[in-house]
């Protein structure tokens, strides 16, 4: 019988211990975590706002990347994620469903306000560049149409197939709404896709248009053109950094590292670093630690 307690407690010990080393290995023994809404571009944006911290403030980040914008929004709220970028219009359309506004410091000053009541968050000055939805078109379609505005394009949109990420068809300041503006329809309905994959279909001639960023390194590389917003239907999308006000309380080191970033960022600082990545598929670290060391924020190591 004593055997059997002595079996029984060793059994419970080495299972405390397998739980403790397992929560050690799920929180990556980080001080704070920071996130990535789950493509290129984040993963880029996420690593230089971990590499910054890291370099100022010797504290541990912790990455994550998740799928999408709610996603990603909830892990934040929740206290699952202490920083992440987001985008000013993508905040206010997708998080707080609000109308569109058009004027970029309204709609800086009311996400502002909103987030620090509602989510207890606290939205920093843009980083310097705004990536907005770019309808993008193949660049001999242009020339040979003569078109360079969304307007121009309704005209032959009917002709025409569309490729687009689920997200841009579903959320309010996306293709529904845009659709309605212009009177765009297609000769089918717009294929949803992988945005890894959607060059790739118009590079084929698998599609006619889709939704890129105006950051995306490709669009230069495959010599496409981005379709001017003549009537003005996409909100202003400045790239800002979120971050937990109990974070921001805990380590106030951190507040200072983040906004030495502010204003440091080009839309194109931003597309060659998207092209590094997904054209000379340059490692995402790397290029965080280049790009950081060329702004003097961090030394090359």
């Amino acid at each position: 019988m004593k055997r059997f307690f002595t079996f029984c407690f060793l059994t419970f010990a080495l299972v405390l211990v397998i739980a403790s080393c397992n929560h050690t290995s799920n929180s990556g023994g980080g001080n704070i975590v920071v996130a990535s809404k789950g493509f290129t571009e984040q993963d880029i944006l996420s690593e230089i706002l971990a590499q910054q911290i890291e370099a100022s403030t010797h504290l541990k980040v912790e990455r994550r990347r998740f799928t999408s914008t709610l996603v990603t929004h909830d892990a934040i709220a929740s206290g699952k994620v202490d920083a992440y970028i987001e985008y000013t219009g993508t905040a206010s359309t997708v998080i707080l469903k609000q109308k569109v506004i058009h004027d970029p410091k309204v709609l800086y000053e009311k996400l502002k306000q909103d987030y620090a009541q509602k989510f207890h968050l606290e939205v920093m000055p843009s980083l310097g560049f705004e990536d907005t939805f770019a309808m993008v078109i193949r660049g001999d379609e242009a020339r040979r149409y003569h078109i360079q505005t969304l307007s121009e394009a309704a005209k032959y949109t009917p002709q025409w197939r569309a490729g687009f990420g689920y997200e841009f068809v579903e959320r309010e300041d996306g293709f529904p709404g845009l659709a309605k503006t212009y009177g765009i329809r297609f000769a089918q309905s717009p294929r949803i896709m992988d945005l890894g994959l959607i060059y790739r279909a118009i590079e084929q001639k698998l599609v006619n248009m889709i939704d890129g960023n105006s950051t995306d390194g490709q669009i230069s590389r495959l010599g496409l053109v981005v379709l001017k917003d003549d009537l003005h239907y996409f909100p202003p999308y400045e790239a800002t950094p979120i971050v937990r006000q109990d974070t921001l309380k805990k380590y106030p080191q951190v507040r200072q590292a983040i906004a030495q970033l502010s204003g440091r960022i080009s839309t194109e600082d931003m597309r060659r670093l998207n092209y590094l990545v997904e054209g000379e598929f340059r490692d995402i670290k790397d290029v965080a630690r280049d790009f950081l060391h060329t702004k003097g924020l961090t030394s090359a190591k």
